[in-house]
């Protein structure tokens, strides 16, 4: 049986995890950015926690074929991980392989939080240039939503609301790098909320909406760096364009 991932749960195992391998204490980047000789390189690979066959590594019958493939069944693992899990399915059980994404997940969020306090003018303003670069069109109408309305809409579970928790600390600092920036280019904060509703629209045309939706604004509003400062403060501008601004409409 072939598999049949959905983008959104590749997306939101990838974003969550910060694209980092989830066996524990290895957390190695599963993207190796690309050299002057090479390309880019991937060298992740997806998990199965139960089997995807009946007969694979940790494989159960029981379990609903349907969920085999979803973002509930799988982990991130480098290459090296993923092929000894598969080889020592007795030695790493199912009850390791969900503890270990539980953990590597909390890990990403409090490494986050860590790092948000540090979120300042500079990091602010190189992460505002991937928003900046999304061909948008300043001038457009948007309805106020409130940001719980707006989660509601665009089916937003707990586990994002815990990011918009901790975006919106950096919430005053944000505004008051966008209120600066205005007094050089008075067009920036304009530019800078149709560049994300423009980001915004290409990935709901694309089918995606939820948590997975979010997570892939935050890598794109990170400028796709792994490096946690810059994710924290791309946190910080999506959350305030989140709740400050008439975006994020379905």
């Amino acid at each position: 049986m072939s598999r049949s991932y959905t983008g959104k749960d590749i997306k939101l195992l990838w974003g969550l995890a910060a694209a980092r391998c989830s066996f524990p204490n290895c957390r190695i980047e599963c993207v190796v950015p690309a050299s002057n000789l090479d390309k880019t390189a991937i060298i992740g690979k997806i998990a199965h926690i139960v089997a995807h066959s009946e007969n694979g590594p940790r494989a159960d019958p029981a379990y609903s074929s349907e969920l085999r493939d979803s973002y509930e069944n799988i982990i991130l693992l480098c290459a090296n991980h993923h092929d000894l899990v598969d080889a020592q399915h007795n030695t790493f059980t199912v009850h390791d392989l969900r503890q270990w994404k539980e953990n590597h997940e909390l890990w990403v969020r409090t490494t986050l939080a860590h790092e948000m306090p540090c979120v300042g003018f500079a990091e602010l303003e190189v992460i505002s240039k991937a928003l900046l670069l999304m061909p948008s069109e300043p001038n457009v109408a948007f309805a106020l939503t409130e940001p719980k309305e707006k989660m509601i809409r665009n089916h937003l579970t707990d586990k994002v609301l815990q990011y918009i928790q901790l975006g919106s600390s950096k919430a005053n600092e944000v505004e008051r790098f966008v209120q600066h920036t205005a007094m050089l280019d008075v067009q920036f904060p304009e530019r800078l909320k149709a560049g994300f509703v423009a980001k915004y629209s290409y990935l709901r045309d694309e089918g995606l909406d939820g948590d997975a939706l979010f997570e892939t604004l935050h890598v794109f509003a990170s400028g796709g760096s792994h490096d946690f400062l810059r994710q924290a403060a791309g946190l910080a501008v999506l959350v305030y364009l989140f709740e400050k601004c008439e975006v994020f409409e379905p």
